[in-house]
């Protein structure tokens, strides 16, 4: 038997998860296949970037559908705190509905598209948005497909660059999961600062993380989901603000809408959302690596733990014994050389793992099939039925 993700592979395809867990458990190889072909693009990537990011004029626009919508948000506050260009996360969703909220077409925009199938009608009519409403549009495409539109439709312009993913980060499964931790180290490392081995270095780093928590949670996680709960709230802050977001997002589509999640931050917690806690709501909190926020966070924790009404009460991110709230999951190695340069921005890949390991192994407790949760072509890998208004 060849395990895969604490089961036998021959019961993941039985379960109808082969594509998602092998996609899940295959990201530390695809993460090494991108820093290995960043290496080889550097350079194109900074003579392209290079004007864009030093400009105090410029905007720079990370924009997506879905879960490729919080790939920008989950990384826009870090990329803006380190140029002088304007870095901003806009969902596609948004640009396209109020563009005039969002577009100023007098200041020079570089819109980066985040894009699994490059398929999408939002992500391929905000392009042609742009070319209609901005003097000065510039494109960065982030893309997992080949054959994807976006990318054939851009090829060989001058205004535009085309980044595509490694090979195998198109998931087959309907959840984005490699194609989503894939990207998103793409953005830190191509439009982050810093020198390239740096960056890269990183990449590499969480890619060892990752293989050790890919170890060492499958079997936890299985055994937290085997009594799946009927509400799920994950909260947090900074970059794990749209993190819970994804996380929150990961356990609706997988479960089918069967169980109910939501996302929150923990001091947005209290004002109203707490209301939802029953005895059958698992809340997880995403720690930060920031002092004043994990002060914040461990006073919701003992707060709920405290009050009693929520099943469990979890916490997942870096440990600190001296708070005396250990992390269900811990991550091994945290304190090595390179771990002082991966904020919460560059960890969220590694938590996104326990996310989607959890709502894998809930799919499968419910008796759904994971690759396809929605056979009956209700929710679709690629959104269908949009039609795009002028």
């Amino acid at each position: 038997m060849t395990s895969l993700l604490h089961r036998d592979r021959n019961d993941w395809q039985r379960l109808g998860g082969l594509h998602t867990a092998e996609e899940i458990a295959h990201q530390p190889a695809i993460w090494r296949a991108l820093a290995a072909s960043l290496a080889a693009q550097h350079e194109r990537l900074d003579i392209f970037l290079w004007s864009a990011l030093r400009n105090p004029g410029q905007r720079i626009l990370l924009t997506g559908a879905g879960s490729s919508a919080y790939i920008g948000e989950m990384a826009a506050e870090a990329l803006n705190a380190a140029w002088p260009a304007e870095v901003r996360a806009i969902a596609t969703t948004s640009l396209l509905t109020h563009p005039e909220l969002y577009l100023d077409p007098a200041r020079p925009t570089l819109l980066v598209s985040f894009a699994r199938s490059g398929n999408s009608p939002e992500s391929l009519a905000t392009v042609e948005l742009l070319r209609r409403r901005v003097a000065e549009p510039r494109f960065l495409n982030i893309t997992c497909n080949a054959d994807g539109e976006l990318m054939r439709g851009s090829t060989g312009r001058d205004d535009t660059l085309n980044l595509l993913m490694p090979e195998g980060s198109c998931d087959r499964g309907f959840a984005m999961t490699s194609s989503l931790s894939t990207m998103l180290l793409a953005a830190l490392a191509a439009l982050g600062a810093g020198p390239w081995p740096e960056r890269l270095g990183r990449v590499i780093r969480l890619a060892e993380l990752a293989e050790a928590a890919l170890r060492d949670w499958a079997a936890p996680v299985q055994r937290l989901a085997e009594r799946p709960a009927q509400r799920i709230v994950y909260l947090g802050s900074g970059a794990q603000e749209a993190l819970a977001r994804e996380a929150a997002l990961k356990v609706l589509e997988l479960t089918s809408g069967r169980a109910v999640a939501i996302a929150n931050t923990p001091l947005g917690f209290r004002h109203g959302p707490k209301s939802l806690l029953n005895g059958d709501t698992l809340v997880l909190v995403l720690r930060s690596r920031g002092a004043v926020a994990r002060r914040y966070e461990a006073d919701l924790v003992r707060e709920l733990r405290r009050d009693g009404v929520a099943a469990q009460v979890l916490t997942l991110g870096p440990d600190d014994a001296a708070e005396g709230l250990p992390a269900c999951l811990p991550v091994p190695a945290l304190d090595q050389p390179l771990d002082g340069t991966l904020d919460d921005a560059w960890l969220s890949p590694l938590w996104l793992i326990a996310a989607q390991l959890l709502a894998l192994d809930m799919s499968a407790a419910l008796g759904l099939t994971p690759d396809n949760p929605f056979p009956d072509g209700t929710v679709n890998r690629v959104v269908q039925g949009v039609t795009i208004h002028g």
